[in-house]
C-alpha cells in the first residue's frame, strides 16, 4: 500500500462535493434527557441514519469512486468488523465493481448478511481484526485489486472528515465534541476538519476499556475492536485532540439503552461510547457537548441482552429464583399473589431437580416487569412475607 498522507482541508471539501447526493447530511438531535443526565447541553449528530447504517459510507464511496475505470474492473477489497465492510459494498455496487470483504469469524451476522446483500464476496477470517486485516492485504497481492483501508487512507479519511464540515455548520453554541476511536480514521477526518474550520472546539476521542493493554479483548463496542490506531491516524490525533479517555462496557450498555428508550434512536456500541463518556463525566468542558452516534447496526440479539440488562439495572425487570411445595397449584397460587400486585410476569421456569431445593419441592425461576428499584424492593419483601425464600438474580 501506498504511503498515505494527512488530507487537509481541501481534500476534505473534495469529498463533500463527491458525496453529494450521496451521502445524507445526517441530523443534529438535542436530548432533554441527556442534557439533564449529563448537567450540559448535549446534541447527538446521528450517523447511525446514515445509508447502510454508519458513517462508513462517507469515505468507502470517496475511495471507490475515486477509481480509474481499469481498477474498478479488477475490484476491491476490504477488512472490516461490518460497517466499513457494508460501506464498500455498497460503494462497489454504486460504481459497478465486484468487491470481497475479509471480516472477523464472529461478527455480528446482521452486519455479515447486510455485505453480502449489497452484493460483495464475504470471507470470514479471524478471529481478530489484525488476521482479518492480513488475510485481506494477502488477498490483494495475488489478485491485483485495490485494498480500501479503512483508516489508513487520505481519501477515506476525507470522505470521514465530511462529517466534520457539516456538523460546525449545523451547530453555532458548541464546546466539546466527542468522537469515537477505532482504527481513528473517522475521528482523524472529523478532527482535522474541525481544526480547520472551528479551531477553539474542545476534542476528545473515546475508546472502549475491553480493547486497551491489560482489557479482557472484547467489548460490545465491535465496530470500534481494534487494538490500537493505525500509524497515521494516531500521529493525526496526538495532534488534534485534546484527550483521548475509555469507558467500559457496561457504560456503553447504558448509553445504548438510554438512547433507545429515551431518544428512540438505536444505536450500536461504537456509536454509543461518546454518549457514555459525556454521561460519566469524562469529555471534560463545561458548555454544550455534541457526541457523534457512529453507527446503528447492532445484532439484533444482543440489542435483546443489552436492553434486558439496562432495563434490569433501572429496576424495570426483575429476575428471582424461589421454591414451592411440590404440590398442584402451589405455582399458580405463587402467581395468582404477583397478579394481585399488579406484576407482569414475563417469563417462567420450572426447576425441579435444582441444586438445593428440599425433597418436597420445585425451585422456579421467575422474570417480572417492575417500576422502579423500590417496587422491586417491594415484591421481594412481599414474596418473602408470603413465606417463599427468595433470591434476585439479575
Amino acid at each position: 500500500m501506498a504511503t498515505q498522507i494527512a488530507p487537509g482541508l481541501p481534500d476534505i471539501e473534495r469529498a463533500r462535493e463527491r458525496l453529494e447526493g450521496v451521502a445524507r447530511v445526517t441530523p443534529v438531535f438535542p436530548s432533554e434527557t441527556l442534557s439533564r443526565l449529563a448537567g450540559r447541553p448535549v446534541r447527538r449528530k446521528a450517523e447511525n441514519l446514515q445509508r447502510t447504517g454508519a458513517f462508513k459510507i462517507r469515505g468507502a464511496y470517496t475511495k471507490v469512486s475515486s477509481l480509474e475505470a481499469e481498477q474498478r474492473e479488477a475490484g476491491v477489497v476490504a477488512a472490516s468488523a461490518g460497517n466499513h465492510g457494508q460501506a464498500v459494498a455498497w460503494a462497489a455496487r454504486e460504481v459497478g465493481a465486484p468487491a470481497r470483504i475479509f471480516m472477523p469469524q464472529d461478527s455480528p451476522m446482521a452486519k455479515v448478511d447486510a455485505t453480502r446483500n449489497y452484493g460483495a464476496e464475504v470471507v470470514l477470517t479471524g478471529p481478530a481484526f489484525e488476521e482479518t486485516l492480513a488475510a485481506a492485504v494477502e488477498y490483494v497481492e495475488v489478485s491485483g485489486g485495490t485494498f480500501v483501508h479503512p483508516y489508513e487512507d487520505t481519501l477515506v479519511m476525507s470522505g470521514q472528515g465530511t462529517i466534520g464540515l457539516e456538523l460546525a455548520e449545523q451547530v453555532e453554541e458548541l464546546d466539546t465534541v466527542v468522537l469515537p476511536i477505532g482504527g481513528g480514521g473517522l475521528a482523524s477526518g472529523i478532527s482535522l476538519a474541525l481544526r480547520a474550520v472551528r479551531p477553539g472546539l474542545r476534542l476528545v476521542g473515546v475508546q472502549a476499556a475491553g480493547t486497551r493493554p491489560g482489557g479482557s479483548g472484547y467489548t460490545i463496542a465491535d465496530g470500534i475492536a481494534v487494538k490500537e490506531p493505525g500509524e497515521l491516524t494516531m500521529g493525526i490525533l496526538g495532534e488534534t485532540l485534546d484527550e483521548i479517555v475509555t469507558v467500559e462496557d457496561e457504560q456503553i450498555a447504558e448509553a445504548i439503552v438510554l438512547l433507545a428508550e429515551r431518544t428512540k434512536l438505536v444505536v450500536e456500541g461504537a456509536g454509543a461510547v461518546s454518549v457514555a463518556a459525556i454521561l460519566g463525566g469524562l469529555a471534560g468542558g463545561s458548555g454544550p457537548a455534541l457526541a457523534l452516534l457512529s453507527g446503528g447496526n447492532i445484532d439484533a440479539s444482543l440489542m435483546v441482552q443489552v436492553m434486558r440488562r439496562g432495563l434490569a439495572s433501572h429496576g424495570r425487570y426483575l429476575v428471582v429464583r424461589t421454591r414451592v411445595p411440590d404440590r398442584p397449584g402451589e405455582l399458580a397460587k405463587l402467581l395468582g399473589l404477583l397478579a394481585a400486585e399488579r406484576v407482569n410476569v414475563v417469563e417462567v421456569e420450572h426447576q425441579r431437580e435444582a441444586a438445593g431445593v428440599p425433597v418436597g419441592h420445585t425451585g422456579v425461576e421467575l422474570i417480572l416487569l417492575t417500576r422502579d428499584p423500590a417496587h422491586c424492593d417491594q415484591l421481594l419483601a412481599q414474596m418473602r412475607g408470603w413465606g417463599y425464600p427468595v433470591e434476585r438474580l439479575d
